[in-house]
């Protein structure tokens, strides 16, 4: 996946996964459009991936949690047609009871973890498609899978992160551009800042550290993968899993009832 003179776009740019995408992608030669809400930090980062590899590195600064700073990077991604990779990485996460929780905080996350997602990807498909090479990285989370009792609003988002990639794979099956789901574990980022879980509480032999994750993820990318499970030891295991979810298929819409629930 080296190129020369295309895009690359990375949201939540400004710390982990994403400060690790945009010097990896800088390394494979890419330009960078880099995006993030704190602005020095992008300017940190723009200013060392420029003075290191020479690459060109634009900096936007927006909220994902406030729709008309989403426009202005959908219009950068409908407009740009040098763009080649879309890094969907700006998240947060939230692990509290929904109990007595403020519903305006996981309505942020929502926007954050899922509008924004969606709405950056939709802009930037058209000309991927046109273009006839490309893809978007959306990153989910392991936690898509593993839901506890404190996770219902960020494994329901990182839930949707999944199905809405899996099934966009399936609408650009005929397409050039691809469509990757990353699920990483526990990594060690400032994500967990705040989000009502403390990092260190982890057995140490839980916990990635960012380089390793992305580097892992781009090789997941590299190799074609639909969905990267950065520490599955065995792929297999998730293709039995998806195999198990085809057989309920055929019996998920029928004319009558099961049997258990006629009287």
């Amino acid at each position: 996946m080296t190129t020369q003179n295309k895009t690359a776009v990375v949201t939540g740019a400004s710390a982990g996964l994403g400060t690790a995408y945009a010097q990896r992608l800088a390394d494979r030669g890419y330009d960078l459009i880099l995006v993030a809400r704190n602005t020095a930090r992008l300017e940190t980062l723009a200013s060392d991936i420029r003075s290191r590899t020479g690459r060109a590195v634009d900096v936007v600064t927006a909220d994902f949690t406030d729709a008309a700073q989403i426009s202005v990077v959908e219009e950068r991604l409908r407009t740009d047609e040098g763009i080649e990779i879309l890094v969907n990485n700006a998240g947060a996460a939230l692990l509290t009871p929904l109990t007595g929780s403020d519903a305006g905080a996981y309505e942020a996350l929502i926007n954050l973890n899922v509008t924004a997602l969606t709405r950056l990807t939709i802009a930037v498909l058209p000309g991927l498609t046109a273009r006839g090479h490309g893809a978007v990285v959306n990153i989910s989370s392991a936690m898509a899978l593993n839901i506890l009792p404190v996770s219902a609003v960020y494994s329901g988002a990182k839930s949707y992160v999944l199905t809405f990639t899996q099934a966009l794979q399936q609408e650009l099956a005929e397409s050039p551009a691809t469509v990757q789901a990353v699920l990483p574990g526990a990594v060690r980022t400032d994500l967990w800042d705040g989000s009502g879980v403390d990092l260190e509480a982890f057995p140490d032999e839980w916990v990635m550290n960012v380089d390793a994750a992305v580097d892992a993820a781009l090789a997941g990318l590299d190799a074609g993968e639909p969905v990267t499970i950065l520490s599955l030891p065995d792929i297999s295991d998730w293709e039995s899993f998806g195999k198990a979810r085809q057989a309920l298929v055929p019996n998920l819409s029928r004319k009558v009832p099961a049997a258990r629930y006629r009287g």
